[in-house]
């Protein structure tokens, strides 16, 4: 499978300020890669940083004024899947920020007790779908899995913290993934949910709004606090515009039954 993917972003900086961004695809950089960050007429140097699980974080040094950042990166065939290792088998089966899985684990006991393996990762991602709409702008940044359960609307990164949630409260090892996403529609940047199961992880998807035989990895984490695309320090920096295109040679069915991989 060939995948394009391309991003677009105008931001102002209020100040000077460190920018880190997470837009390259996990697993080394692929043959056909670019990525710019300008000010004016003037390149911004970047220095590229390992993330967990093969992710590649760029960071930056801008000054007050305009910003312009252009991705873009062709895919050909699969990347390598991480293994599930026994540190992430204590990491993520841990609360965090936004999954608060020690306040869950009553309700996920009471609507999934009993299931296992397979069977419990559809049932939790077709009860997260049934039960969550999914609605722009209904969320706010700071919301987790509790306040996603209560409200019972969000977006990607809502339905993937529920899903994680709910998976660590059953003591199932599970985290959040930031991905390119082939078919979503209108196109964004997407965020999954990954789970642990017989030592590999597969992806679960709540949202069914993309194959999940398209999706590219960026980053890997706990929560939304570890996969965020863009993060700064120092001054204040706002997101004018952002343009995120993601497009393969082939879009496969997709039986949500069924257990998948993430490359």
């Amino acid at each position: 499978m060939r995948r394009d993917v391309k991003v677009k972003m105008d931001l102002e900086a209020v100040g000077p300020a460190r920018l880190t961004l997470s837009l390259a695809p996990a697993g080394g950089a692929p043959a056909d890669e670019r990525i710019s960050v300008r000010q004016g007429d003037d390149e911004v140097l970047l220095r590229e940083v390992d993330d967990l699980h093969g992710g590649r974080l760029h960071v930056c040094e801008v000054d007050t004024g305009p910003v312009r950042i252009e991705y873009s990166a062709t895919v050909i065939g699969d990347r390598t899947a991480p293994v599930c290792e026994p540190i992430d088998e204590i990491r993520y089966l841990r609360p965090s920020r936004y999954c608060e899985s020690d306040v869950l684990r009553p309700i996920a006991i009471a609507e999934f007790g009993g299931i296992e393996g397979e069977a419990l990762l559809a049932a939790v991602s077709s009860w997260v779908g049934v039960n969550i709409a999914y609605l722009p702008g209904s969320s706010l940044p700071t919301d987790g899995a509790v306040r996603t359960l209560l409200s019972r609307q969000g977006v990607c990164r809502d339905f993937a913290h529920l899903v994680v949630a709910f998976l660590r409260a059953l003591d199932v090892p599970a985290r959040v993934v930031s991905v390119y996403a082939p078919g979503l529609a209108p196109m964004d940047f997407h965020a999954v949910a990954e789970a642990a199961v017989d030592g590999a992880w597969h992806v679960v998807d709540a949202t069914a709004r993309a194959p999940r035989g398209t999706l590219l990895r960026i980053a890997t984490g706990r929560d939304a606090a570890d996969t965020a695309f863009l993060a700064s320090r120092g001054e204040q920096v706002r997101l004018d515009r952002l343009e995120v295109t993601a497009v393969a040679d082939e879009l496969p069915d997709d039986d949500m039954r069924r257990l998948a991989v993430l490359h």
